[in-house]
Formats: structure tokens, sequence, C-alpha cells
């Protein structure tokens, strides 16, 4: 298992950029790096979407409305994920989840293949 901690969330105009971060602290896992991470989001009464993944490749994936304007990275020293989000718009709001898969390299965009979640933090883009 992993504990998962977000940072970084709050209000924006269109336009301008948020860097959320998510702290790994692990218990049973792998080693950090070698697993499947991803950054999700959910909206109420909606269901939760995969943002971007992270795989213990290396390798990044991003649903088609982020592509270009967001970018995630990895902190090996540090244990720690970010979510580089620019060019914001309104319909990126959400509560964005930092979330691990440590069973797996590879990462799917299905929230149910995610054994560990952190408690979210809130994104808001409004002018």
């Amino acid at each position: 298992q992993v504990h998962l901690v977000e940072s970084g969330g709050g209000s924006v105009q269109p336009g301008g950029s948020l860097r959320l971060s998510c702290a790994v602290t692990e218990y049973v896992a792998p080693p950090y790096g070698t697993y499947c991470m991803a950054w999700f989001r959910q909206v109420t009464g909606k269901e939760r979407e995969a943002v971007a993944t992270f795989n213990g490749y290396g390798r990044e994936r991003y649903r088609d409305s982020v592509k270009g304007r967001f970018a995630v990275s990895k902190d090996n020293a540090g244990n720690t994920l970010y979510l580089q989000m620019n060019s914001l718009k309104p319909e990126d709001t959400g509560l964005y989840y930092c979330a691990a898969e440590i069973q797996s390299r590879l990462c799917g965009f299905d929230p149910g293949r995610f054994e560990n979640w952190g408690q979210g933090t809130q994104v808001t883009v409004s002018s």
C-alpha cells in the first residue's frame, strides 16, 4: 500500500496555471517509480475520469482534452508526482485525485484498477 497526499489546488481564472503535487509514502509496495501512477478528476454528479497517467516505464498518457496543456512528472528523489496545468479552462474544474496501481507497471484509464487514492484537492477555474 501507498499513502497519497495531494496539494496545490486552488481557484484561478481561465488561462491560468496551477501545479498539483502528490506526496507518496510507501508501506508495502514495489520501489517508487516502478508502478503506475495517475491523476484523476471528478465533478459532482459525474464519473471520475483519468486526466494523466505515468507508468512504471516512464511513459506518460493524457486524455485528449488536456493534451498540450497538462504535463505529468515525477520527482524520484522526493517521491512526488506532479501535474502542471496550463491554459486552464472552466471545464477543468473538479476535485483532482492522485492514484496508484502498485500491482502493475502499465496504466489504464479505468479508476477501478487503482487501489490507492489520495483525499483530493479542489481546482476551480472561473472568471
